[in-house]
């Protein structure tokens, strides 16, 4: 498996990529058709976030064009990486067990194996089978009249109610199993497809305890 880590406002030393590999390593049992994982860390120099600086996003990628995808903020980055890694690791634990048959299954299976080898046993009877150092004083990361400037600058952005975020996504037709497992593996409450059986836009989304529902398209 291919790991690469980068980052953004801050330089990663050899040890903590290390560490990185051997945390991403052990999620293999999870899932053996994972190829690679993109690993960014970033540094918030706002200093009213403080307590959540250190942002690490981690993104692992099938050969199947299946993505899972985990971040966590902390005051330092090994916590975040370790919340990362946590999750990261419960949603592939949980997309692995969505594709294990469940004991209905299993026991349907077994009584129509019974009845074919039943069948085909009559049927042949003659007649009668180094260390990431610790972040930055705020107050020494950026003189004061920038500071104030990007705090005047992050107010002014992030206005309620405005729509801050656009993404469109091209995918192959599915069907809604293959959706809900992707929708565990990025850990979002609904995963928007094309579903394979209507040829319409489709949504997957969860609802209480461990059920699911959908939402089809008409037309």
């Amino acid at each position: 498996m291919e790991i690469v880590v980068t980052g953004r406002n801050v330089q990663v030393p050899d040890h903590f990529r290390g560490l990185v590999e051997e945390k991403l390593t052990r999620l293999e049992r999870h899932d053996h058709k994972i190829v690679g994982m993109e690993v960014e860390l970033f540094h918030e120099p706002n200093r009213r976030q403080q307590k959540s600086c250190q942002r690490v996003e981690i993104t692992g990628r099938g050969g199947c064009g299946a993505v899972a995808r985990a971040e966590a903020s902390a005051p330092d980055f090994y916590a975040a990486l370790d919340m990362a890694v946590g999750k990261l690791a419960e949603r592939l634990r949980r997309s692995h067990d969505r594709r294990k048959p469940s004991r209905r299954d299993r026991v349907h299976a077994s009584r129509v194996a019974a009845n074919a080898s039943a069948v085909a046993l009559m049927e042949a009877a003659p007649p009668t089978t180094d260390t990431i150092p610790a972040p930055r004083s705020h107050d020494e990361s950026l003189p004061g009249a920038e500071l104030e400037q990007l705090e005047e600058q992050w107010a002014a952005e992030y206005l309620p109610g405005r729509i801050v975020r656009e993404k469109v996504h091209q995918a192959d037709p599915m069907t809604v199993d293959e959706a809900l497992s992707r929708m565990e593996l990025v850990g979002h409450d609904f995963y928007l497809f094309a579903d394979t059986d209507s040829g319409h836009a489709s949504v997957v989304y969860r609802r209480r305890g461990y059920d699911y529902g959908v939402i089809r398209l008409g037309g």
